[in-house]
């Protein structure tokens, strides 16, 4: 069995349904990424469609399992570390991913890049 859900829709009418799920507006944005996995010492690289100071979402052929549990860098000013839980798996599309710790001055980074990329699109 299958760990993905459904087919990531790109019509308007489920995008604004999810968007009222979030805790935190998304921007879409491609900020490049490194994910590590436990038992795995080789870092995979890839990049966001859209990211918020809760969670991002990166575009993956190969996605991983619900509830897989990521420790992230983020490339944005400097370099951003969380650490995050996938909460949606799209075959052949890619991860949501809900961030589930970062240091306050990672979060504060991210906060002033989402609100300057708010502001200028």
């Amino acid at each position: 069995m299958n760990d993905c859900g459904q087919n990531r829709s790109s019509s308007g009418e489920q995008l604004g349904q999810q968007a009222e799920r979030r805790s935190s507006q998304r921007v879409k944005v491609s900020v490049p990424v490194e994910l590590c996995i436990a038992g795995n010492d080789v870092p995979l690289r890839g990049t966001t469609s859209d990211i918020s100071e809760s969670g991002c979402y990166i575009e993956s052929i190969f996605p991983f399992p619900i509830g897989t549990i990521l420790e992230m860098s983020l490339q944005i000013n400097g370099t951003i570390l969380a650490l995050g839980t996938v909460v949606t798996c799209d075959p052949q599309v890619g991860n949501g991913i809900k961030f589930t710790k970062m240091l306050p001055e990672d979060q504060n980074e991210l906060h002033a890049y989402l609100e300057a990329g708010q502001q200028a699109g």
